[in-house]
């Protein structure tokens, strides 16, 4: 299936192809002109349309926050607007994708379409903004949010050589729990903490999580394992580089590390929301 968006320009082209070739992403430039735009997008998103936007839906609110809680905020708007958009390209792309569907072990592995491409385009240009972000505000985000940025675009360049680009078209649902996350947190901001509404929102958050990042995740990095052990036995047909399995396998395996280990902090942190006060507690208060 071909790249359904417009073709790049053939001097956007011309100037990224040295750096193409110089790390074997040979399909980089058919899609820098979806990486550039949605870097510029989502930094637009975070500088001039979340404080205003916020600003008017939360008139109590945001202006009331401190830098570090607008930072977040802002952030969370932006991964709000990705997600939602991602979502939708990567399961278009998958269910109308006829090409993709069709691919054996090896055109998984090395295997390339336009459409899947451009979704791997959008989907680093998000990356490259959010590891952008996650090292300027260190001290908001975290080392694991930095380290979650860099193995996310990690994978996600690599699959311009192309390697393994239908697995990361597949790990892309991983952003099916995203939304549910950001009306978590901003629920909490709005002083809605324990409502129903949330309660529905946690329900559905741990549901999508657990099923979109542990289960589908794992599945498919299982098979996506397989397939690069089987390229790997089979040097003769297309050799796998062990530097690009080693590296490659690292990323994907921090990125569900990571997700276990937040899911076991989400889990936490919504049943913490909900929780009756004891009786000690009930006896403070009313002191």
């Amino acid at each position: 299936m071909r790249d359904p968006f417009f073709r790049p320009p053939e001097l956007l082209v011309k100037a990224t192809q040295p750096i193409a070739k110089t790390l074997a992403l040979k399909t980089l430039p058919l899609h820098v002109h979806e990486i550039l735009p949605a870097f510029c997008i989502y930094e637009f998103i975070n500088r001039i349309v979340s404080p205003y936007v916020s600003s008017h839906l939360a008139p109590k609110t945001y202006p009331q926050l401190s830098r570090k809680s607008k930072i977040n905020w802002n952030v969370h708007f932006v991964s709000m607007v990705q997600s939602c958009f991602i979502n939708a390209l990567a399961l278009w792309v998958i269910c109308a994708d006829k090409e993709r569907m069709g691919m054996n072990w090896k055109e998984r592995v090395w295997g390339y379409t336009g459409a899947g491409g451009m979704v791997q385009g959008f989907a680093a240009g998000y990356f490259a903004w959010d590891l952008l972000t996650s090292v300027q505000d260190i001290d908001v985000h975290g080392w694991g949010a930095l380290a979650h940025a860099a193995s996310a675009l990690t994978v996600s360049m690599m699959g311009f050589r192309p390697f393994v680009n239908y697995y990361g078209l597949n790990l892309i649902l991983y952003e099916l729990s995203t939304p549910f996350l950001n009306i978590h947190w901003c629920l909490d901001k709005i002083g809605m903490t324990g409502s129903k509404l949330q309660l529905v929102n946690g329900v559905a958050l741990l549901t999508t999580f657990g099923s979109s990042r542990l289960v589908w995740g794992t599945y498919q990095n299982y098979r996506m394992y397989q397939d690069i052990w089987r390229a790997i036995q089979y040097p003769e047909e297309l050799p796998v580089p062990s530097w690009l399995a080693i590296a490659y396998l690292a990323s994907t395996t921090a990125l569900s590390v990571l997700n276990f280990y937040w899911f076991g902090r989400m889990i936490q942190t919504v049943t913490k929301r909900f929780e009756k006060p004891s009786k000690d507690q009930k006896d403070r208060k009313t002191k």
